[in-house]
């Protein structure tokens, strides 16, 4: 597989997704599970602070929907598009899923399990391995995380 348009067009779904996740206060990370045709089968926003839930992590959302859509947990031939690198759980919950594509915009840094800090998603000791693409929308993908971070309407009272 190789990244296309309708990959792009995906980002900007789930770049939509991740601006929804601001009006609960949560971290605008948004994702999306898609099927072989391109069928949106999931959608997710961060929703830990709305939930009170340290699960609520887009990626595990789209990935309960998809999954629920289908009637099945494994989501063979479907395509994960999220805006920020898959944490640690994500990693895990993408491999249990067996999903063998993630496309995903910026890049973390500090908890990424895609590449930058681990490489869960093509670790060859596990029994899965997936194709990732990243830095999809990147630029717009990392704007919305630094905007967020940079409001001073976040940072604690002194």
């Amino acid at each position: 597989m190789s990244l296309n348009a309708q990959h792009r067009e995906w980002m900007l779904a789930a770049i939509a997704e991740a601006r929804a996740a601001l009006a609960s206060g949560d971290v605008p990370v948004g994702a999306l599970v898609t099927d072989m045709d391109g069928l949106v089968l999931g959608r997710g926003r961060n929703e830990r602070e709305l939930h009170g839930d340290p699960t609520a992590h887009a990626e595990v959302i789209a990935i309960r929907q998809a999954s629920a859509a289908l009637g099945d947990w494994r989501l063979t031939g479907c395509t994960l598009i999220v805006t920020l690198e898959p944490c640690v759980m994500c990693a895990g919950a993408i491999l249990a899923a067996r999903i063998p594509v993630v496309v995903f915009g910026a890049w973390d840094e500090k908890a990424g399990a895609s590449g930058s800090v681990y490489d869960v998603l093509r670790d060859r000791r596990l029994n899965h391995r997936v194709e990732v693409f990243p830095g999809v929308e990147e630029a717009q993908c990392s704007r919305l995380l630094t905007d967020f971070f940079d409001d001073p309407r976040r940072r604690a009272p002194a």
